[in-house]
Order: C-alpha cells, then sequence, then structure tokens
C-alpha cells in the first residue's frame, strides 16, 4: 500500500539534504528512496497522466540535486512536496499552453479568448511572481509555508498539518497571522491601491 505523506521526519533527513548539498548522490538516492512513494502516489491523485506525474516526480528530485543548500529547517518532507506541486502547477500550465496553441494553429484562430488565461492561472501567477509573490518571500518563512501549502497547493487544514508536523490549530493559527501580515506588506508597497478587503 502506497503512502500518500511522510510518516514522520527521519532524523537523518536534514543530514541527508546537507550531504546533497555537498555532491553526495548515494545521499539523493537514500532520499528518493524514502520519499519518491508517497510524493508519486500523492501526485498521481492530482494529476491522471502518468507520464507527466514521472516527469513532475523526477523534476522535483532533479531541484533537490540543485537547491539542497537552500533548505532552511522547514520539514523536509513538506519542503519535497512543495517542490513537487509546483513541478505539477508548471507541467500542467506548459500542457495547457502547448495544448491551446496547438488548437489555435487547427483553428487558425488569432482569438485572445482562445489563449486568455484562466482566472485561477492568473491567480497562481501573482502568488509566484507578481506583487503577492514579492510580498509572500517578505513574511516568515512558517507563516509562508502554512500560506504555500493551503492557498498555493490546495491542501486541507488536516492536510497541511501532517504535511508539515505540527498541530492544526497551529496551521489555522499560522494562516490567519500569515493573511494579516501578507495584507500589511501589500498595503505598504500598493499604498494607491487603498486598504485591501477581507478578514483576517
Amino acid at each position: 500500500m502506497k503512502l500518500l505523506r511522510p510518516s514522520g521526519e527521519d532524523p537523518d533527513d536534514k543530514a541527508l539534504l546537507r550531504a546533497v548539498a555537498q555532491g553526495d548522490a548515494q545521499a539523493l538516492a537514500t532520499l528518493y528512496d524514502r520519499h519518491a512513494g508517497w510524493l508519486l502516489a500523492r501526485l498521481e491523485r492530482r494529476c491522471p497522466d502518468t507520464e507527466t506525474v514521472r516527469e513532475v516526480l523526477q523534476d522535483t528530485f532533479v531541484t533537490v540535486w540543485r537547491s539542497a543548500g537552500a533548505h532552511r529547517g522547514a520539514r523536509v518532507g513538506g519542503w519535497l512536496w512543495v517542490i513537487a506541486s509546483r513541478r505539477l502547477v508548471d507541467a500542467q500550465r506548459a500542457h495547457a499552453r502547448s495544448d491551446l496553441a496547438a488548437h489555435a494553429e487547427r483553428a487558425g484562430s488569432n482569438d485572445w479568448a482562445a489563449t486568455a488565461p484562466s482566472a485561477e492561472e492568473r491567480v497562481l501567477a501573482g502568488l509566484e511572481y507578481g506583487d503577492v509573490g514579492a510580498a509572500l518571500g517578505r513574511i516568515s518563512p512558517e507563516l509562508r509555508e502554512v500560506l504555500r501549502a493551503t492557498v498555493v497547493d490546495g491542501l486541507s487544514t488536516r492536510e497541511t498539518a501532517r504535511l508539515l508536523g505540527i498541530p492544526e490549530g497551529t496551521v489555522k493559527t499560522r494562516a490567519m497571522r500569515a493573511r494579516r501580515e501578507l495584507r500589511a506588506v501589500l498595503e505598504l508597497s500598493l499604498p494607491e491601491a487603498g486598504p485591501l478587503g477581507g478578514t483576517a
């Protein structure tokens, strides 16, 4: 039976990541053996295309190889899932753009509506690259990882708690604090827009 989430933080996961950052391929192989099963299972729940899922899993561990030194104390399982879920979003966007371009070419149409990004794509692009993405980089890492898990990755409070190894109540508290901090940062960076609506 496949694990859909990490069963808990192995005390030497972080040591393995440090070894990967030093170029230790065997440490990467050990991390892969330990985490690939549950990552694959979770990715399969979000994407029916087996080839895309396998590409995303491979890309995830290529990213780990390249950026292990950037890991800053978050639970390794949660960090891996953030990477994998982002690679999946990127892959799905790339496939969607390719499909739209092929459709437009077949139809011989330059209709803007055929290639317009969806509302979800615009929001996700804003979360990653726009003002919100910049603001996310300015809030504390523990709040940022909760917000990314619940908003960007679409995880429930329970899934986020399991993934990050913290109580559900802590997830809720951090999510509220993250929204408040994010709103404050955005209001400072976009004063002409006035106060943002909504509640924390």
